[in-house]
């Protein structure tokens, strides 16, 4: 992994066999960004995704292996516990069977490279987990 600070910005360039979502939480942890926003593209061959049934309040996993582009990866970072929480989603392609697939990131590693962008905002937002709705939601 490399990345270079710039100004309210942290530009990363992932390599082959990294995790993104690691990635993204060590740098943060690193440069103690505590509130900011994620935005990426690259190529992964393996990704855990979920989605969250909401009557049920229970996520569901599904895993993807081959060759994806990332079209798109975004989300947060806030705090939970006084730790690093990223909430990430993203979408990912393969443009040989013309197959979309998208939900909540657990894990993607990366086949080619990945390029992320961290907007880093002054501030700190914490998590409480929410009975009512079963999830980890941003206290404002």
């Amino acid at each position: 992994m490399f990345y270079k600070v710039c100004g309210d910005t942290i530009v990363i360039r992932l390599e082959k066999n990294e995790d993104v979502v690691q990635s993204i939480e060590a740098v943060c942890k690193k440069e103690n960004v505590t509130l900011g926003y994620v935005t990426g593209i690259g190529a992964v061959n393996h990704v855990v995704m979920g989605l969250f049934a909401v009557e049920e309040k229970k996520y569901y996993t599904r895993q993807y292996d081959g060759d994806f582009e990332i079209s798109a990866l975004v989300g947060n970072i806030t705090t939970q516990n006084g730790d690093i929480y990223s909430h990430l989603h993203i979408t990912i392609t393969n443009t040989v069977e013309e197959t979309v697939y998208g939900g909540h990131l657990n894990q993607a590693i990366v086949s080619a490279t990945a390029e992320i962008f961290i907007r880093i905002l002054e501030s700190t937002v914490e998590r409480i987990f929410d009975e009512t709705i079963g999830l980890n939601m941003m206290q404002l």
